[in-house]
């Protein structure tokens, strides 16, 4: 029997999540499996992969051949490396303790890798977040600073006008103070 180690699509339309699965190569792609090894959530970022290692190479060592993207995930897991190191201690390469040596390596320096990513990424979606406040509040400035000229316009067409209506008051009055004078002086 052709064991292949696949990706199960489950999840709802558009945002898939995958189980990792060993399973035949003639069953359906989301149809019956051998053992799940693990999950991939590519909607996260970085992709989110949950994966059994050791179970992964227990299947590589009986034969099973994984699928182009399963390849990827195992290799970014470091899966297929165990396996290359499990097939030197095979031949007398390498102890096992040397292998595991090696593989505990290869483990810290893949995580400090990812965790760089992840921190980079932060950084980026904070800076982006203080950018885009910095510019509300430019536009937020510009706007009250439009609205205070427009209060400010308004006010000086307010204040001549107010001062020709006096004026034109203060010149009714005084013809009509002039009038008072002269009936007061008969």
């Amino acid at each position: 029997m052709p064991v292949k180690i696949r990706l199960q699509r489950h999840g709802k339309k558009g945002k898939p999540f995958y189980w990792i699965v060993a399973a035949d190569s003639r069953a359906k792609r989301d149809g019956k499996f051998l053992e799940k090894l693990g999950t991939y959530n590519p909607n996260t970022n970085p992709a989110t992969i949950d994966l059994n290692v050791d179970g992964a190479v227990q299947w590589l060592h009986n034969g099973a051949q994984p699928t182009d993207t399963a390849r990827a995930i195992l290799s970014y897991k470091g899966a297929l490396l165990k396996h290359h190191l499990d097939g030197g201690v095979r031949k007398g390469a390498l102890t096992q303790e040397q292998a595991d040596a090696k593989f505990a390596a290869w483990l810290d320096a893949k995580e400090g890798k990812v965790d760089a990513k992840k921190d980079g990424l932060a950084k980026a979606k904070e800076d982006a977040k203080a950018k885009a406040l910095k510019a509300e509040k430019e536009v937020n400035e510009k706007r009250l600073a439009a609205k205070e000229e427009v209060v400010v316009e308004e006010e000086v067409a307010e204040a001549p006008e107010a001062a020709e209506v006096s004026a034109e008051a203060a010149t009714e009055e005084a013809p009509a103070n002039e009038e008072e004078n002269k009936e007061t002086e008969a």
